[in-house]
């Protein structure tokens, strides 16, 4: 495990480019992953952020890593527009819906929790909140205006771009030069209690109707989106870590203001590695709510939609997901779901018939060689189509080996089931479809081969055939014996 851990490459975002991943202490993994703001459901392309650190995470720990994986939830300070100005995210749901804000927060962190659990995502080692972190934003807030990089306005206390640009470069995440930047925000000059227009809150004065705030040495008020990820990464990981992740429309400003804000209270770039996950689409176009072009993970399970023509299970859609780079765009549609669906209900097949293999006195595949590829495809930006391609190898092996065109040693039976077993299911998270879902294809089932059994009796061959075949295409294998007919 040992040269696997060495030859691991991660697409760092701050470099531009793949680099070897050399963790600051030896053996451990600080990863940290920006979690969700809890005033709606969660929606599929936060899912498929998580479910791709999820993989990384499972990646790192099947390398013997010991990690600490630390995933936030935004529970206040996350303004409409992600803006310096405006409601409360949390606090404008509650209003319109007439209920207590931490309801809100209760209720769809609930959800958020139930979808994740159904994609088969690990739980973060901590999963902090913004509000029971307030002590450490207000300790933060503070380092920063000691060292010269905010200041204090009506109540609220602002970070000063400009200034912090002084001493370290601003902009070098997103690729964006300070020059432009502040061009492009001239024409909001005047515009109350900044100094300058691209100066961002730390932390904002609260009026009387505001219903979430604490005191602080500035008023009473409530903590910067931006200031919360930054606090929390720095009480659980250390004021410099491995691994910052999220999606790409965090990129700017989020993990640039995380940058400057980490640098500035510590005088130390606070990570080493940015990590960007790609979005989603559906059917080709940007998934929206304004449009209609949206879809819920409930509604994609259920069917319960005008979007795709079926539902899918759980374990599908992630593998589906799998099938894509996580830098890469990734389009649902029900063409592409299909053929996933197909290739999981295949893997797991031979998951299954790996117990079968019968040993030889030699291996007509080089074992070793091709678990070699599954490392390579991980060590590669965790490239994970790459590592479902070659699981597809050891597949077509595997069937081959049960229909007798090839062979394989007890040795080699036992190690390709561990590491099939390890990267199938303990690094993708990749398992079999739920009871529930099996326990309603059974009646389905029951039909179809009632019906084909139906058409064998009357010498229909060719209904008999084309049932059988179109299962088979889904990946449904039928068997016919002297004790009658079966599936899997």
């Amino acid at each position: 495990m040992k040269e696997e851990k060495e030859a691991l490459k991660i697409y760092n975002s701050l470099a531009g480019s793949k680099e070897l991943f050399t963790p600051i202490n030896e053996g451990f993994v600080g990863l940290y992953v920006c979690g969700p703001t809890v005033y709606s459901n969660v929606h599929l392309g936060n899912c498929r952020t998580f479910i791709s650190f999820d993989m990384v995470y499972r990646y790192l720990v099947h390398l013997g890593y010991k990690v600490r994986y630390v995933r936030n939830i935004t529970d206040v300070g996350h303004l409409v527009d992600d803006a310096d100005e405006g409601e409360d995210k949390i606090a404008k749901k509650a209003r319109l819906e007439k209920l207590e804000p931490m309801e809100i927060v209760q209720q769809y962190t609930k959800d958020f929790h139930s979808v994740l659990d159904q994609f088969n995502n690990i739980s973060p080692s901590i999963e902090p909140t913004a509000t029971g972190h307030i002590i450490e934003q207000i300790s933060m807030i503070q380092a920063i205006i000691e060292n010269g990089f905010a200041y204090e306005s009506n109540g609220s206390v602002y970070f000063n771009v400009e200034k912090y640009n002084e001493a370290h470069p601003y902009g070098e995440l997103s690729g964006r030069k300070i020059e432009d930047l502040i061009s492009n925000t001239r024409e909001l000059d005047g515009q109350g209690e900044k100094r300058a227009p691209l100066d961002f809150a730390l932390w904002k004065n609260a009026s009387d109707e505001h219903i979430m705030k604490w005191p602080s040495p500035w008023g009473v008020g409530f903590p910067g989106w931006h200031l919360e990820c930054s606090a929390m990464s720095t009480k659980y990981l250390g004021e410099e870590f491995d691994i910052h992740g999220g999606g790409m429309d965090l990129k700017f400003p989020h993990h640039e203001c995380e940058i400057a804000q980490g640098t500035a209270a510590t005088g130390k770039s606070p990570v080493r590695y940015w990590m960007h996950g790609n979005m989603l689409t559906l059917n080709g176009k940007k998934m929206s709510k304004s449009t209609g072009n949206n879809l819920l993970p409930s509604e994609l399970f259920s069917g319960d939609n005008d979007l795709l023509e079926k539902s899918y299970d759980p374990m599908v859609v992630r593998f589906f997901m799998m099938q894509a780079h996580y830098r890469s765009t990734l389009d649902f549609t029900s063409d592409a779901l299909n053929a996933s669906e197909k290739g999981y209900l295949k893997l797991m097949e031979a998951m299954k018939s790996m117990d079968k293999l019968t040993p030889s006195k030699e291996s007509s595949l080089n074992v070793l060689e091709l678990i070699g590829s599954f490392y390579a495809a991980m060590n590669d930006d965790f490239n994970a189509p790459i590592l479902v391609a070659k699981l597809f190898d050891a597949v077509k092996f595997i069937n081959s080996v049960n229909a007798g065109n090839a062979t394989i040693t007890a040795v080699d039976i036992e190690l390709l089931q561990k590491e099939m077993n390890a990267f199938v299911h303990d690094v993708l998270g990749i398992s079999g479809i739920s009871e529930s879902s099996e326990s309603r294809l059974d009646p389905v089932m029951d039909l179809i081969l009632d019906l084909r059994q139906d058409a064998r009796q009357n010498k229909d061959w060719g209904t008999s055939d084309k049932i059988r075949d179109g299962l088979a295409s889904a990946g449904i294998t039928v068997k016919d014996s002297k004790e009658g007919t079966t599936w899997n």
